[in-house]
């Protein structure tokens, strides 16, 4: 239970002064629900502002505070910008500019009335401006605008005064807490305690020291939870299952494993053989062979005389991963079902049987096997693919499935930056498949300007032509399904009209997944020669005669999505090329992750310098997809802090007793407080 002495900052934000339904919609938009969330919404830069009485072009390109009165109002058409024209005690004239809302303009600014306004001075030609003045008060309260003002992230419908002025109300709710930080730590670091360096965030700018203690924190209640979740996995009692050899030494591979996957498939085995659930995640880049390994881990449980379970996050991708692991077992004593929510009536019922009496030795599935009709015999393994994108409350709800806990592999084709696996797996144990399977061809990057696309569509006419498909992938507008399903259904009709409404297909997060199904089939058969997707959308279906990859608007992807998307081809052993299409206008960011992208395929280093420009993700919460980062710490500050963080957090829970501790109840608050506490118990499924 959460300590009584949060509640005030557990409060909703609705219970500050002020706040009513049409305020809390914008500060919903920013993650700010309650009081608390308030206070870790930090500054992002200052302003510095310069009271002066007369304006003088001097001043332009800063900000002022001084009393003007206005004079006359000009507005050109009902389209056009408000002028509010007005002049200062000497009669200087500076022109205050609204580009919507003229009334309200009126209403703030009634003409012949001083006021005290505030905001940037710019020279227009000869003409002074303040564009939007950001405070406009009666004339006496000039004194009460601050000469230095933090500038905050805001959304639409809020202004960062208002935004101010609500933080100054949840200041006033911070309680006095116990120290949680070991205290050798607090001195060789020199922080404040952590009420302090929560007020001083929102008065001073760049206070290093205070900056990184409350990075500290949300990071050290991070690694306690991981660390706590990490004890509880030991302490538990599993079933160990020991393959004896038979269903694997079986399998006729086209191939010869790799050294990695060998090392992987050895892991794995030596921790399913302990009486402790396994707990471990298997990362590796596209295409590095994840599935042999989890094939593998299946067969030790069936050897062991146990079940196996293989979640897949889409029904597309659980349909791959049936189609080629009942290939993988072909003649092999092996039971292999798949259940998704597409699977209804008799089928469904058979399938239910099977796993209820046994003779379903491996079950593939997506979300439709956490059911509560779907039980197990004897449920030994569970490999969740795509991790990411399963929260820890549906991994709990698998684990409840056996008698004990199962064990557990998670996978993910997202290469993890070594920086994040410390603070987002650090209960779990990692094996890396860091070499790629002989024969794979490498892929060719090519960045080219959007304004060549006839030439592209050209080049992807004489590819079809010759036999190849193509997937063309089109950008993420903006932040809707709708402006981006728009964006395929345009580009879609475009490629049907040149090659034919048979030849091109269309995939978007807003058809069914009978119709995804259906036109992936038909891609995957090669009776559809090109597929148009969104980003919406799991693409990562199996298509080796898939050589040619183009993905509209590349500019605006990160690094680890264009990776992923790149991977899509270069699946068989012909040669594959990627097409990045840029815009004209190309930040610094961009030009170095395209050159990035056409320099190397290798998807670690890709992710290292995503981590970089983009930052961390988190996956404590209960949310799906895991996109919450951390709310304070910068990603240069976990990659800084997390291993001091994760060893105090071992010292406390190994050496100093504790939760039970004193210092342990003040880390107990700390979880509460960075919303880590609902972690504890659901991730001791994983």
């Amino acid at each position: 239970m959460r300590p009584d002495i949060l509640n005030p900052l557990f409060a909703e934000v609705q219970t500050l002064k002020g706040v009513g339904s049409k305020l809390a919609k914008p500060l919903a938009r920013l993650k700010i629900e309650t009081v608390g969330d308030l206070l870790f919404h930090l500054p992002t830069g200052w302003i510095d502002r310069k009271r002066v009485e007369t304006l003088d072009m001097e001043d332009a390109g800063g900000t002022i505070a001084t009393v003007v009165t206005p004079v006359d109002y000009r507005q050109s058409g009902p389209r056009s910008p408000m002028k509010v024209h007005a002049t200062d005690k000497d009669g200087n004239y500076v022109s205050l500019v609204y580009f919507n809302n003229p009334g309200w303009a009126k209403k703030q600014l009634p003409l012949g009335e001083p006021k005290a306004v505030s905001g940037r001075l710019d020279l227009y030609g000869q003409e002074l401006q303040i564009v939007h003045p950001e405070i406009v008060l009666p004339p006496e309260e000039l004194d009460t605008i601050p000469k230095r003002e933090p500038v905050y992230p805001l959304a639409e419908g809020l202004t960062n005064n208002r935004l101010r002025q609500l933080i100054e109300q949840a200041e006033e709710r911070v309680p006095d807490l116990s120290e949680w930080i070991e205290p050798s730590v607090l001195t060789r670091e020199g922080w404040p305690a952590w009420k302090a360096a929560l007020e001083t965030v929102h008065r001073e700018p760049a206070n290093e020291a205070v900056q990184r203690r409350l990075a500290y924190d949300e990071i050290f209640a991070n690694q306690l939870a991981l660390s706590l979740v990490r004890a509880a996995s030991r302490r538990r009692r599993g079933t160990p299952l020991i393959g004896d050899g038979r269903l694997r030494d079986s399998l006729d591979l086209p191939y010869t494993p790799t050294g990695a996957q060998r090392r992987s498939v050895q892991e794995v085995s030596d921790d399913m053989a302990q009486d402790r659930p396994m707990l471990r995640l298997l990362q590796g880049d596209v295409g590095a062979g994840k599935t042999l390994v989890a094939v593998m881990a299946l067969l030790i449980a069936v050897e062991a005389g146990a079940q196996g379970a293989l979640l897949a996050p889409t029904e597309i991708l659980a349909r791959q991963h049936y189609e080629s692991v009942r290939e993988m077992l072909r003649g092999l004593p092996v039971e292999v079902a798949i259940l998704t929510g597409r699977d209804k009536g008799k089928a469904r019922e058979a399938t239910l049987m099977g796993l209820a009496d046994g003779s379903i030795d491996i079950l593939i599935g997506t979300h439709a096997i956490f059911q509560e009709a779907v039980k197990y015999r004897n449920l030994g393994l569970a490999v969740i693919d795509e991790q990411h994108r399963f929260g820890v409350a549906q991994r709990m709800m698998l684990a409840e499935k056996a008698e004990r806990p199962p064990h557990l592999l998670v996978m993910t084709a997202t290469p993890i930056p070594r920086t994040l696996t410390l603070t987002h797996y650090g209960e779990m144990d990692v094996s890396r498949l860091d070499e790629m399977p002989p024969g794979r061809q490498p892929i060719e990057t090519r960045v080219m300007n959007a304004n060549r696309l006839d030439e592209i569509v050209d080049a992807l006419g004489r590819h079809v032509s010759g036999g190849g498909q193509a997937y063309w992938v089109c950008p993420l507008v903006e932040e809707s399904e709708k402006v981006d399903q728009a964006a395929a259904e345009d580009r879609a009709k475009v490629l049907q009209a040149r090659f034919g409404q048979e030849r091109v297909g269309l995939v978007h997060g807003r058809l069914k997944g009978e119709e995804k199904d259906a036109i992936m089939a038909r891609f995957q058969s090669g009776e559809l020669a090109v597929l148009v997707a969104t980003t919406v959308i799991e693409v990562g279906v199996d298509v080796p005669n898939a050589t040619l990859m183009i993905v509209e608007g590349a500019d605006r992807f990160g690094l680890a999505q264009l990776h992923q998307l790149r991977g899509r081809v270069g699946r068989g052993d012909q040669r594959s090329v990627c097409l990045l299409l840029r815009g004209d206008a190309l930040s610094e960011t961009a030009r170095a992750r395209l050159a990035l992208l056409r320099e190397t395929n290798d998807g670690f280093r890709i992710a290292e310098e995503d981590l970089r420009l983009r930052g961390a993700g988190e996956i404590l919460g209960t949310r799906q997809s895991g996109d919450v980062g951390f709310r304070i710490a910068t990603p240069e500050q976990v990659a800084d802090l997390a291993p001091m963080a994760t060893d105090d957090a071992r010292l406390l829970i190994e050496r100093e007793g504790g939760l039970e501790s004193e210092r342990g109840q003040a880390a107990r608050t700390a979880l509460y407080l960075f919303k880590r506490d609902a972690a504890v118990p659901l991730l001791r499924s994983g």
